[in-house]
């Protein structure tokens, strides 16, 4: 163990790739410790993308980027205006609302923020607002991705945890709208402080447009309750519902309705029975290919080349940290590092609430150096053991070590957040760094709270009556 632990952090310190660190690690273990064979590195390194699950990796990865080239982020913002704009913080709240749509789409805080990112600070720039503030706020939106279904690093959580990920996936909506809220009151509150106004005049008709809007993707799954429980076939009743759906959104052209159904036909559509989490993925990806080839027409052959490329280059890079972890993992569980480490833990506590306060503090040091996907892979076979052990829920644990993941990508060395932003924005890293911090407020304590109030998370999916 002391051989695979210390061989990592040297090869993290000489500034190698964190899966590179992690396969390189193993293999040195594996040969000086003569105890495995040497044929095992490859075969745990395939058995850990082996899985059905995974596939849905490169699907959603897809369907962020498909839904960037589009023309959807922009639909998205302007009816964000609309809805918001006129409130004290205008811009500010409406790159809060279009990071909750978007996340109903992409599944990761990276797309959210390269694909919204780019719009929103060029426009609170251009209405005056500071550079900091702009990026602040967009880097805190962007923590949502991964929080409101769907989400990446559920799938990944879900496959190492061996819990369902559709549950997983509706543990993320509550958690997600709390964490809408402290955003928004943050915004409120440096408006104030700020005595910021509206940044669109506030205007009935824009207001009920968007307000018209939301009725309308609402009355979606309403409508296939009503013609279900009088008798139509819960596939017809959405066959027609989606008929007419279409047709209203053809003569009326909305901006943002057929954007805003997305997280609909996917909860809904998982919830129905219709589609696996998995197949969920593929769904989003039709819709994104409809969307930008048939309804709006936004979609060239040159930028659905150019989205294939990007996802087979982004999926590559997450399967090969899928992989060096899952060997990484597997030798430190082999080792009895896992079990030692919960033996520990255990002698020093048997109280959840300080389990759940080591643990959070282990995962948000973890994520200022590790991505996401690693971490996971890495973490999950530790801590899962002692989450068991001290009745904690699986799927309330999911969330906890996802959003302290989400904080990690904020911080310096590794937060990919913070350097996507920076690019953006034109700002030093150390100038990024300095306008995120304020914005670590509400999410430490939107943190605090969906740890220690359980039911935040497990209320939803315990009202739905999805198994774990």
């Amino acid at each position: 163990m002391l051989i695979l632990t210390t061989a990592f952090l040297a090869f993290m310190i000489l500034g190698l790739p964190v899966a590179v660190a992690m396969a390189g690690s193993s293999l040195l273990y594996i040969l000086v410790s003569g105890s495995v064979p040497d044929i095992v590195v490859a075969q745990r390194m395939i058995s850990g993308i082996e899985s059905f699950p995974l596939l849905a990796v490169p699907f959603f990865i897809l369907a962020g980027n498909l839904m960037n080239i589009a023309g959807i982020t922009g639909r998205i913002y302007e009816f964000a205006v609309s809805l918001v704009g006129w409130m004290r913080g205008g811009l500010g709240q409406v790159n809060i609302i279009g990071s909750v749509i978007f996340s109903g789409m992409s599944g990761t805080a990276i797309a959210d923020a390269a694909g919204l990112g780019s719009i929103e600070i060029k426009a609170m720039k251009d209405h005056g607002y500071d550079t900091e503030f702009a990026v602040g706020v967009t880097a805190a939106s962007a923590t949502l991705g991964p929080i409101i279904p769907p989400s990446l690093p559920f799938v990944i959580y879900g496959m190492m945890a061996n819990v369902s990920i559709g549950a997983l996936f509706i543990a993320g909506i509550l958690p997600g709208l709390f964490m809408t809220a402290m955003m928004m009151l943050t915004v409120a509150y440096f408006a104030r402080k700020n005595k910021w106004g509206g940044d669109v005049p506030f205007e009935w008709k824009r207001l009920g447009g968007a307000g018209l809007e939301i009725l309308i993707v609402l009355a979606f799954p309403l409508s296939i309750w009503l013609m279900t429980k009088y008798g139509l076939s819960p596939n017809i009743s959405a066959a027609i519902a989606f008929a007419v759906l279409l047709a209203l959104d053809w003569k009326f052209n909305f901006s943002a309705v057929m954007a805003l159904m997305t997280p609909v036909i996917l909860i809904g559509g998982m919830t129905m029975g219709w589609f696996t989490p998995t197949e969920a993925a593929v769904a989003a990806v039709i819709w994104a290919l409809f969307l930008g080839l048939v309804r709006y027409r936004s979609m060239t052959l040159r930028n659905l080349i150019k989205a294939s490329f990007d996802t087979i280059e982004t999926t590559s890079s997450v399967l090969f940290i899928v992989t060096a972890a899952s060997i990484f993992a597997w030798l430190l569980t082999t080792t009895q590092a896992a079990q030692m480490l919960t033996a520990w833990i255990v002698s020093v506590t048997s109280e959840k609430w300080v389990f759940l306060l080591l643990a959070n503090l282990l995962i948000l040091f973890v994520g200022c150096f590790i991505d996401t996907i690693a971490a996971i892979t890495i973490l999950v076979p530790i801590l899962l053991p002692v989450v068991l052990l001290m009745g904690i829920d699986p799927i309330h644990f999911g969330l906890i070590i996802t959003l302290n993941l989400m904080i990690g990508l904020l911080h310096p060395p590794l937060g990919m957040v913070l350097f996507v932003l920076a690019r953006i924005a034109k700002l030093s890293v150390e100038r990024t760094t300095m306008a995120i911090l304020p914005w670590l407020v509400p999410l430490m304590f939107a943190l605090i709270a969906i740890t220690y109030i359980p039911a935040i998370t497990l209320w939803l999916p315990q009202q739905l009556g999805i198994s774990k």
